[in-house]
């Protein structure tokens, strides 16, 4: 069926309803409501069809994988905390930052450093880095913006991630490639990820002040540094509680950074050898048990409640994760993509082809929370058309993944903005209100870099 304007209702819903009460979970599912009533307004069928496809979310590989993953590494980041091992590992970074920038600045390497998956990156990054930042006065805001700017934005410029392994998929399958000619092909794509370059490099600008801090960012940073107040008013208190409970259980123990460094080292090593995050997390999770037992940091039994806690800790996370996924499918069954797509197509020009693209696939991937669900509808609209007007396909391949990774990095209830903001300790508002702005500035230079682009391929 076609739903014409009216997909557009939900993505606007959420949107209005997130600026409005500053709720993130309350506006995911009122959009979501709203999508399955536009789809099935007889209630009859309203009930079953939202039932069935939220037993479908739940039960695809993917979304098990993700609770899997998230939660387990919930489970690892509890037990290191409890080890006394996050203490340890501020510690030793604080003879390599002396200041604010150089903390920062360190943040933002590890980050280059991690490029293997943006889930790993989103949470080691936030969670390895906190500590360090807190004690040069740097918001929690500020932080959640330089770790997620180094997740999809780094991964799509490196041909053997995760983002990039999907992407040479979908690629190949729509030119009728060889897979073995996959990776030579999206080598000759990535100097086209404009947004992957951009959004990544402009970040030691905004560190630097070369940009200098604007809106309610720069409220943060004022509030920090005059008060020394790092998190924001909506977590401060939680935190601080969950914090004099764990320093309470380090009375008269040692913090050593290895206990931090070698669960992390196994499993970004593992991760690398496997291909999989969920064996690199479980791999953590073994080493953690071999380091902490023998030292006595805990008892067997303190081991599993920690582990098993901070699995539960990340259960709104998992919940946020899951309605964004459901409200994927809603959009989905609406024809979102492609009625956006098709509807802009008609009008375009091949030196304009890029841009709106980028444009196009950054917009709905921030809307819908879908990034490689929309990348996959994309690529097989944009790239026929980019041969039929005779434009490179890699410079309109390049675009669409620019849009998918802003989208990625800007979407405040996606999984890479969720996990970063547990990582770091704020709420999903909290990073829609700070950190959007900022990426403004990346998303507005590489719209001009497109349009240039174009207009000389052309």
């Amino acid at each position: 069926m076609d739903y014409g304007a009216l997909c557009l209702i939900p993505l606007a819903v959420v949107i209005i309803c997130a600026l409005i009460t500053k709720r993130t979970m309350e506006s995911l599912l009122l959009g979501t409501f709203i999508g399955f009533i536009i789809i099935s307004p007889n209630p009859k069928e309203f009930i079953p069809n939202f039932i069935n496809t939220f037993y479908t979310v739940i039960a695809d590989a993917t979304t098990i994988w993700v609770i899997l993953v998230c939660g387990l590494f919930g489970s690892l980041i509890a037990l290191i905390e409890k080890s006394g091992g996050t203490e340890g590992f501020a510690r030793l970074t604080e003879k390599v930052a002396k200041g604010r920038k150089s903390a920062l600045i360190c943040t933002w390497i590890l980050g280059i450093i991690i490029f293997i998956d943006e889930y790993l990156n989103a949470l080691a990054v936030g969670f390895s880095m906190r500590r360090l930042t807190d004690k040069y006065n740097i918001p929690r805001e500020e932080l959640a913006y330089v770790a997620n700017s180094t997740g999809a934005t780094v991964t799509v410029l490196i041909p053997f991630t995760t983002w990039s392994a999907f992407m040479i998929s979908q690629i190949v399958a729509v030119l009728g490639m060889d897979a073995s000619e996959g990776t030579s092909m999206y080598l000759k794509v990535i100097p086209f990820v404009i947004y992957g370059w951009v959004g990544t490099l402009i970040v030691p600008l905004f560190i630097l002040r070369v940009i200098p801090a604007f809106g309610p960012m720069k409220k943060a940073i004022k509030r920090a540094e005059e008060t020394g107040q790092c998190l924001p008013d909506s977590t401060v208190e939680e935190v601080a509680a969950a914090q004099d409970e764990i320093e309470e259980g380090m009375e008269g123990k040692k913090h050593r950074a290895i206990n931090f460094i070698l669960p992390m080292i196994v499993l970004a090593v593992i991760t690398v050898w496997s291909g999989d995050l969920l064996y690199g997390v479980l791999a953590g999770i073994i080493v953690a048990a071999i380091l902490f037992l023998p030292q006595r940091l805990m008892k067997g039994t303190e081991f599993f409640d920690a582990g098993l806690k901070g699995f539960e800790e990340m259960f709104f996370v998992l919940a946020l994760v899951t309605v964004a996924f459901v409200l994927a499918q809603a959009n989905d069954q609406l024809g979102l993509t492609s009625y956006v797509i098709n509807a802009i197509a008609p009008v375009l020009s091949p030196k304009l082809l890029a841009l709106f693209s980028f444009i196009v696939v950054a917009l709905l991937a921030l809307c819908t929370g879908s990034f490689w669900g929309i990348a996959a509808i994309a690529f097989p609209i944009i790239l026929p058309l980019a041969q039929t007007m005779d434009v490179s396909v890699y410079l309109a391949a390049g675009a669409v993944v620019s849009g998918a990774s802003f989208g990625s990095q800007a979407c405040f209830f996606g999984d890479a903005a969720t996990l970063t903001c547990k990582a770091t300790q704020i709420k999903n508002g909290d990073y829609m209100r700070n950190v959007l702005p900022i990426l403004v500035v990346p998303f507005v230079i590489a719209c001009i870099i497109f349009l240039i682009v174009g207009m000389v391929a052309a």
